[in-house]
């Protein structure tokens, strides 16, 4: 028995014999389409010949489904309806009615900005979903966007030309210091850190953008006591009197009050931008969330 070339049953095809089979007639189906009878005629023939089965009879009750014909009637129907139902699941994506927004994100801004962020966003699309996976560094964030894992990342500006960025935030960075009776002046002096070993935060090898210029540039020798990973761990080390650091104010919430906290002896600020690839199709959603990140009301120092 031969094998049957089911690709090349084409959804015209399909078509046609739903309009048949509704009409019982290949003029009025012919009608009903807006194309000819002989094009209508070709198609069933082609069908018929593909599957090698009879799908329909002619006679003068018109053209009536075979049995075999009613079963591939059926799930013709099925088809067609998978296939409407696809278009609608990408016209969703396409607008504000529905599809998912994927957000790549760091924990600083998913904790401060992103749930006000969203908040927001659900009220105006309330249909439309927001994703976020959070990364460890701006690099894994890059990466997502490249590889189409997420549809906006937040990332250090300036960032690099494959990606169309817009300034969402500025994110100052203050001096952390442990514990003790003394008043310290703010911003602090170059002469109090340098008392201190600093506790820095690495991520994945990176550090905070800027931040090892910044000490490098000192004018006064900063000597690097310890490197760890987690902006939580920084900040208890501190609490703990081990060291002072230097951090963005986003990241050391939750600070204990036992912690004191300076403005820098020279003010230094990291820019935090959301990003898309510049070649990328981007849905209306996307462009509707980045819309709501800029009017949403930034968060404030939290200490």
């Amino acid at each position: 028995m031969a094998a049957i070339a089911l690709q090349r049953v084409k959804l015209s095809q399909l078509r046609i014999l739903v309009a048949v089979a509704a009409q019982r007639n290949f003029s009025a189906a012919a009608l009903q389409l807006e194309i000819s009878q002989s094009a209508v005629s070709h198609a069933i023939a082609q069908l018929e010949s593909e599957l090698g089965i009879n799908l329909l009879t002619r006679g003068r009750q018109g053209a009536v489904l075979t049995p075999v014909g009613e079963q591939v009637l059926s799930r013709a129907q099925q088809i067609l309806q998978l296939l409407d139902e696809i278009g609608e699941v990408a016209n969703r994506e396409k607008g504000l009615q529905g599809g998912t927004v994927r957000v790549a994100s760091f924990r600083s801004v998913s904790t401060h900005l992103l749930p006000l962020a969203i908040a927001a966003f659900r009220q105006d699309y309330p249909n439309v979903e927001v994703a976020i996976a959070e990364h460890d560094n701006f690099m894994g964030i890059e990466q997502a966007l490249r590889r189409g894992h997420a549809d906006l990342g937040f990332t250090y500006l300036p960032t690099s030309p494959e990606f169309l960025a817009w300034e969402i935030l500025r994110d100052q960075y203050v001096a952390l210091l442990p514990p003790g009776p003394d008043p310290i002046a703010n911003p602090v002096s170059w002469e109090i850190l340098a008392q201190y070993p600093l506790i820095v935060s690495r991520h994945a090898n990176t550090w905070y953008p800027g931040i090892e210029e910044y000490i490098r540039n000192a004018p006064m020798r900063l000597k690097i006591g310890y490197e760890v990973s987690a902006d939580s761990t920084v900040v208890g080390m501190v609490g703990q009197g081990l060291g002072a650091a230097i951090m963005p104010c986003l990241a050391i919430a939750p600070l204990p009050t036992e912690v004191r906290v300076c403005q820098l002896p020279i003010p230094f600020e990291r820019a935090i931008g959301a990003s898309v690839l510049a070649e990328g199709l981007q849905a209306p959603a996307v462009y509707a969330f980045l819309e709501t990140l800029q009017r949403v009301e930034r968060p404030t120092m939290p200490f």
